[in-house]
């Protein structure tokens, strides 16, 4: 079994000593699934939820989010991020809204959090801009998609 990075030898919580690790360009990719009625998501693509642009709105929040990681997330290091990136696509037959969240930067630790972060943020934004026409949207799965730079490259087989 792997040790967890983030416990001493006496099982404390650590911010793990990145000090003697290589600089590297490392990347990021994140999915979220945001669930909910097609009449929703029709009014997402329509520009017509009550509060506005919903997919602007998310991904501004994403971006945000992900500079903020290291506030949010205590053990992460605080990163100087060159990019991230929040895409979002709406498939209104099928009442989804897929948020692609990517984060990158040059550094000795990598970006996997801020990429989860961005996604995740961003569907709660998508949740807050439409709770005023359907309550029961769901947030479906967050996950890492895949990430590149550091000790190895890792991507989520397809299913």
């Amino acid at each position: 079994m792997t040790r967890l990075t983030h416990l001493d030898d006496a099982g404390n919580a650590r911010m793990v000593d990145v000090g003697d690790k290589a600089v590297t360009t490392r990347t990021a990719t994140a999915r979220a699934l945001v669930r909910m009625s097609p009449a929703t998501a029709a009014a997402i693509l329509a520009g017509d939820a009550p509060k506005g642009d919903v997919l602007g709105t998310a991904r501004i929040a994403g971006i945000q989010a992900a500079k903020r990681t290291s506030d949010l997330i205590p053990l992460c290091h605080p990163l100087a991020l060159e990019k991230v990136a929040v895409d979002c696509e709406v498939d209104a037959e099928a009442g989804l809204v897929t948020i692609v969240a990517t984060a990158r930067v040059t550094a000795k630790t990598g970006v996997e959090m801020e990429a989860l972060t961005a996604a995740s943020v961003a569907a709660l934004t998508v949740y807050d801009m439409v709770k005023g026409i359907e309550r029961g949207v769901e947030i479906a799965e967050v996950a890492l998609l895949e990430k590149t730079g550091g000790r190895e490259d890792w991507r989520r087989p397809e299913r």
